[in-house]
């Protein structure tokens, strides 16, 4: 099942700390919030992904291509080029697929320009948030309810989109209400490869406004109510908190 994280966008909200990097690089601790998403899902045993990269993409292609050297210490012989690594740290067991899906692309066309990367399920998340969310219990959920998407509802903050559901089943879509009483979607989505037929490559295409408010006009998407804890950084302050609470050890995303 192969997970795929919407990396790609400017993080304008951010100011100058992503004038230099993605936001998806920016650190909690002495790593990238992105490999904070990735870690919660390899915990449950999901360590396929593919990257959807826009804004700097060669920031997030040179991490990854030059991953073995950020983890551990090594020796360079110089005479001969080669690399000597002087440490054992394991390395995580991760494919990591690196696709440059366009500069100004909204996140439905990032999703239908990977289509033939897909498996016939998969998850999908945005490259900011964390949680303490079980994905074991949330991919189950999907399979069972056999709808064409999942999202996960969180209670969030008011400026974000609301969800309007009943019995888990999403009835309405809100983008961004100026007051929110209700869930948001939290990122940590599942969904069928059908999905793709309402998508296309045109960068205008969005996901969360038009196709998944048609879909849940239809009936195709489900909530999967996510009663922890949950976080996005979408400004200097959020990356503050969640530095603050890793430094004293009480990341509620570390579930690995």
């Amino acid at each position: 099942m192969k997970v795929i994280i919407l990396a790609g966008g400017f993080g304008s909200r951010l100011g100058n700390l992503t004038e230099s990097v993605p936001k998806p690089m920016l650190r909690v601790g002495e790593k990238p919030i992105l490999w904070h998403i990735m870690k919660i899902y390899d915990s449950f045993g999901f360590n396929d992904f593919i990257v959807n990269l826009g804004y700097k993409s060669e920031i997030i292609k040179h991490y990854f291509a030059s991953y073995h050297f950020y983890q551990s210490d090594f020796l360079i012989h110089t005479k001969n080029n080669t690399v000597e690594f002087l440490d054992k740290k394991e390395i995580e067991d991760w494919n990591v697929a690196l696709i440059d899906t366009g500069l100004n692309t909204l996140k439905g066309a990032r999703l239908k320009r990977i289509e033939k990367y897909l498996d016939d399920i998969n998850m999908l998340t945005y490259g900011d948030g964390v949680a303490d969310i079980n994905i074991s219990d949330l991919v189950e959920f999907h399979k069972k309810h056999g709808k064409m998407v999942t999202i996960s509802g969180v209670n969030p903050p008011a400026r974000f989109g609301e969800l309007i559901e009943e019995n888990n089943l999403l009835v309405s879509f809100h983008e961004k209400p100026q007051i929110s009483k209700g869930l948001i979607n939290g990122g940590f989505m599942v969904f069928n490869k059908t999905l793709s037929d309402y998508l296309t490559e045109d960068e205008l295409c969005d996901l969360e406004s038009g196709v998944l408010e048609n879909l849940a006009k239809a009936g195709e998407v489900m909530i999967y109510k996510h009663s922890g804890h949950w976080a996005c950084v979408d400004t200097e302050r959020e990356l503050q908190y969640l530095n603050e609470l890793w430094n004293k050890n009480k990341a509620f995303w570390k579930v690995w």
